[in-house]
Order: C-alpha cells, then structure tokens, then sequence
C-alpha cells in the first residue's frame, strides 16, 4: 500500500477515459479567509511524472504554471518574503490597504488590469493618504509578480490616486487647551502630551525612540521615520520640556517613553493613556497627529522659517531652491522651536 503525502502537500490523482495525459496534479490553496481547496495545477502522462510535477511544486510552488496564482496567493508569499525588508509602520498600512482589495482576492494576478487596480483606489471611500496605501501596495505586489515572472506588464505604473485630498478632520490643540495642559502638567502622562506638542514627531517616531537618541548636552532629539527627509532628523529640545526630557531619561531602560513598569509602551495602550489625559481639558477627540499638526500650526503663525519647519517636521521642503540650496544649522532650528510658548 502506498505511502499518505503529508497533509497540505497535494495529491496525484487518474482521470477517468482515455487521455493522453491522465494523470493530475493538485495541491491545496487558500483564500483571505483561510479556507482551503484543492485545484490542479498540471497533468501528467504517468504518476511517476505526476509525483516529481507535485515534489516540484511543493520544492518552490513558483515554478509550477504562474498563470493560476491569485492576488490571494502572491499577497501570502510576498507576505513571507518581501514583507519582512519593510518597517512596521511601513507594512502595517500596506497590510490595512489589502482589505480593500477584497474582490479580487481569488482572481488570477495575470488577469488584473489597471482598471481593477484604480477602482481599489476609487471606490474605498477613504482618504488621500489611503488611497495613496492602496497604489503602494500594488506597486510592491506588481514588482514581485514581474520579479516571479508572472507578469509582464506592471499596470501600478499608471494607475493614479485623486489629487482632491480634501479638507482634514484634524484640528490643532487650541493656544488655551495647550495652556491647560501646563497647569496640570505634574499628573500622570500629561507631560507626554506636551512633548508631542513640543517636537511634532509622529506617533511611532517617539513610541521607538531610544535613550541614546537624545542629546542632553546639546540638547536635541535625532530621530524619525518614513521618508529620507524625517529619517534621523535633529528637533531640538525645547526649554519647556526639558524637565520632562530628564525625567523620563532618568528612569527609563531603553526607550525614552515607557509605561510605568519600564517596558515600551503597546500602541493600544498608549492610546487609552493618551484619551485619559485629553479628558481632563477636553471632551473633543484629540490624537497624537493633532499634537503634531499643533507644532507646525504654531511656527508657521508666529512666522518660523519655512525652511525651518519642515526639516523639523521631516517633510521634503516644496520650494526646489529651498531644497536644494537652503541648509540650516541646528541653531537655527532651535531658534524656530523657541517660538512655540
């Protein structure tokens, strides 16, 4: 009696008739959902042929007839192999925007065209900043399928996101809600808010900054993420501040910011501590963006340097002459961080 394949490896099954080539080959693939079925992948004119086709398939599943592989199947294995490369802030929003490509899922990645790709983009109902997810993520799963071999044509290269970004949601802490926070800056965590405030670094720019990013002698962070232009940029520390900047040093492990047990805040749990202090001098919604819109939105009114602001924001300055010849020296930007008050 033969020898069972492991479960997941496949199977080697005859044809009724008479066929040339009666012998198929079928392996188990799943969907988003985890649900599994088996579907052939090529036949075979015996089953010694048969099994060395399905020893193949499971050796590198890639070389067994790309035209089957659905969006399903190549998001998984980019999943496995490109994914990792990627920063997990990076990742976690190209994650968010493959639940909105959710109809094509078990569609053939060499049948999608540019018009399925665009209405992802155009019938999600979401922001600019999605939208513009939604484009990266096809950008990634294109290059991986020509890199595979199982397109020929990138049709990511066209596709195009709305340029209407619309109006923002978010709104800057007002100049009295900023206040309030300083009369009770001595509760717990209110002084993280203010750092926010203070710096304008994004969320996870802070949540990992490490102890050693930041200068106490000359008195400034070196952090940042996402683009060239906010990687290991220099905000300096503000006056204000600088007591919190101590204090959390001093009884920090590694990373600057750390819940009360010395461990790195969870994004979750950073989110409760944060509403508990906006519910003292608020009942609006308040998030860290709006912390960060906060900082620029000041600067700019008390007339900061242009320049200036967006080195400090890690934005890439839309002035060419700005960006190309324009260079500021860390007291510059630490005399635009002292106009915040």
């Amino acid at each position: 009696m033969a020898r069972r394949n492991p479960n997941g490896y496949g199977s080697v099954t005859k044809l009724k008739g008479n066929r040339s080539r009666p012998y198929v080959v079928k392996v188990t693939t799943y969907d988003e959902d985890g649900h599994g079925r088996q579907v052939p992948v090529d036949y075979a004119a015996t089953r010694e042929e048969a099994n060395i086709i399905l020893a193949r398939y499971n050796d590198n599943p890639w070389n067994i007839d790309r035209n089957r592989v659905t969006l399903a199947e190549l998001y998984k294995r980019w999943l496995e192999v490109k994914a990792p490369k990627l920063g997990s802030s990076r990742l976690y929003t190209l994650k968010a925007a493959y639940k909105h490509c959710q109809k094509l899922y078990g569609k053939k990645y060499r049948q999608i065209r540019a018009y399925h790709m665009q209405a992802t983009m155009d019938d999600c109902g979401r922001s600019y900043a999605t939208q513009s997810h939604i484009k990266a993520l096809w950008w990634h799963l294109d290059n991986f399928a020509f890199e595979l071999d199982i397109i020929d044509k990138m049709y990511s290269q066209i596709i195009s996101v709305s340029t209407e970004q619309g109006e923002t949601k978010r709104t800057p802490f007002t100049e009295k809600e900023v206040e309030d926070l300083w009369k009770i800056s001595d509760q717990k965590n209110v002084d993280i808010v203010l750092i926010y405030i203070y710096t304008g670094f994004r969320l996870m720019e802070l949540l990992n900054m490490t102890c050693d990013q930041i200068n106490l002698e000359e008195e400034y962070f070196k952090g940042g993420s996402k683009s060239s232009s906010g990687k290991n940029r220099i905000v300096p520390i503000h006056p204000r501040i600088m007591p919190f900047v101590k204090n959390r040093l001093k009884k920090s492990n590694e990373y600057f910011l750390e819940t009360d047990e010395g461990s790195k805040f969870k994004k979750g749990d950073f989110y409760e501590e944060w509403k508990t202090v906006i519910s003292y001098i608020t009942k609006k919604k308040k998030t860290p963006h709006e912390a960060r819109h906060t900082f620029e939105t000041f600067l700019d009114n008390a007339g900061g340097n242009r320049k200036c602001i967006d080195m400090l924001m890690g934005h890439k300055s839309k002035d060419v002459g700005n960006r190309v010849y324009n260079h500021k020296t860390v007291e510059q930007l630490r005399e635009t961080i002292l106009l915040l008050k």
